[in-house]
Parts: structure tokens; C-alpha cells; sequence
């Protein structure tokens, strides 16, 4: 089983219009995993891109619930327009995948997971697995949470990836981003990484300046390597340029351009 984060920058301008969806790079997309479906199994997860990200920002969901009355009321309307943002952004992925005839099935993240201050604490994969098991593909996203602790959060596709990781143990997990890889700097000033060892994220992150309150001067980057570095115990995780034609298929065959992490 393969599994497949594609970033909201690959799928979405999110400097542009609101719930912008670029749907020709979708369809090269979901036309590559066609090449290997049914051999393989996939399951894709999608971040936000131009979606959810407003709601989510204007009504700062990650703060949680206070207790009082009002403001809570305006933070639960806020919840909701989110959910219904990345629900029309799944959509579109799911549209475009049954286009390519990809039996692809979306499942609402928020519904099988939970979490308490933005870590899952539970999360119901029966269905994932059932689905795979019937040679679906399922199709889930970055999206807002019930928060056992602070009443409702957001949950990134990111950590989605890291946790389906861990219970499913894909042989292969492939972030497609806008950029070629991982850099040792800056995207366009570092060096591209093609080869990483899992021992050696550490340091990586070290020399990237993350530190652990946040602080990420690398594109985002650095979240995303602390989680790979996690999934690497389990599967081989890749970096490929999704906006790139025929970078995923190499990923997937395992002679891809990227950053492969091991």
C-alpha cells in the first residue's frame, strides 16, 4: 500500500482567489496512480491550499473554545464554514479521480478522528482499511477536529499521514510538494537532499534552523521533516515535485528525482 500526501501548493495557489483548484495538475496526478492501480493500493490525503485556511485564520479555531458564550458561538460558525470549505475541496479531488476511472471514496476526516490539544488521540481506521480491502481509494484531508481537551482544533494532513502511517505501515509514503525535494537550506538556495538516512534528521533540523517553539524559516519545511522522521521507522517516505509531470511515478516505482528518507 502506497500512501499520498499532496500538498495544498501543488493543487492550489494559496496567494490567489479563495477555493482556487487547479485541476489539470489533479488529473496529471490521479492519471500517474492510475498507471499502478489496481497493483497497488493507495489511500491520498490533501491539505488545504486556497480552502480552509481563511476560516480557519479568521476565526482562530487553534485557539480552541473559551467558555464564553459569544465568542464561542462565532468560533463554532467559523468550525463549521471550514469544514465545508475542505469538503469542497475533497470534492474536486474525488470528481477528478472518477474522471480517471479511480474509485476514489472520500472520507471525512473529522469524523473518525479526535484529538486533545491538536495531537490524535483516537482515530477510527476500520473503514479505511475495509475500503482498501474492497480496492477503494480513499481520499482524506486536512481538516478541523473535536478537541477533547480544548473542545475543537485543526488537524493537518501532515499528522494524518503520520498516524495512518504508523497503524497501516505502508511500503512507501510520498509527500508531493512544489518544490524538487528536500533542501540543506533554504528551497533555491540550499543544495536538494536526494538521499537522507533517518539518523541523520536530526542534525538536518538543526542546521535548518527548526527550533521547537515553531520557528520555521525553510517554506514549512520542518514540521514536515520531524513527522517524516517519525514515519521513517515504519516506511520509506519520499519528497518529489508534484507539480512536475511523471515525479510521483518514479517515487512510486522507486527510481524517482526527490529526496528519499530511509
Amino acid at each position: 500500500m502506497i500512501l499520498i500526501k499532496i500538498g495544498g501548493s501543488v493543487f492550489s495557489d494559496k496567494r490567489g482567489e479563495p477555493e482556487n483548484f487547479d485541476t489539470e495538475t489533479v488529473m496529471r496526478i490521479a492519471g500517474e496512480i492510475a498507471e499502478f492501480y489496481p497493483n497497488e493500493e493507495f489511500i491520498v490525503v490533501h491539505g488545504g491550499g486556497s480552502f480552509g485556511h481563511y476560516h480557519a485564520s479568521e476565526h482562530a479555531i487553534r485557539e480552541g473554545l473559551s467558555g464564553e458564550w459569544e465568542s464561542d458561538r462565532r468560533k463554532k460558525i467559523g468550525f463549521s464554514l471550514t469544514h465545508q470549505s475542505m469538503l469542497r475541496a475533497n470534492a474536486s479531488f474525488i470528481e477528478v479521480f472518477l474522471s480517471q476511472n479511480l474509485p476514489a471514496f472520500s472520507v471525512s476526516t473529522s469524523s473518525i478522528f479526535l484529538t486533545e490539544r491538536g495531537e490524535i488521540v483516537y482515530a477510527d481506521i476500520e473503514v479505511i482499511e475495509k475500503l482498501l480491502e474492497l480496492d477503494f481509494i480513499p481520499i482524506l484531508f486536512g481538516d478541523v477536529s473535536v478537541d477533547v481537551a480544548q473542545g475543537i482544533d485543526i488537524l493537518s494532513g501532515d499528522q494524518i499521514m503520520a498516524y495512518l502511517t504508523k497503524m497501516l505501515k505502508p511500503k512507501k509514503v510520498i509527500f508531493l510538494m512544489d518544490v524538487d525535494g528536500i533542501y540543506d537550506g533554504k528551497p533555491g538556495e540550499g543544495s536538494l537532499i536526494q538521499e537522507l538516512a533517518r539518523e541523520e534528521v536530526p542534525a538536518l533540523l538543526e542546521r535548518l534552523h527548526c527550533t521547537a517553539s515553531g520557528t520555521d524559516v525553510t517554506g514549512g519545511i520542518c514540521n514536515k521533516l520531524r513527522k517524516a522522521h517519525e514515519m521513517a521507522y515504519y516506511s520509506e517516505v519520499w519528497f518529489v515535485n508534484g507539480k512536475v509531470p511523471g515525479r510521483l511515478s518514479g517515487a512510486i516505482r522507486g527510481d524517482g528525482f526527490g529526496t528519499r528518507l530511509r
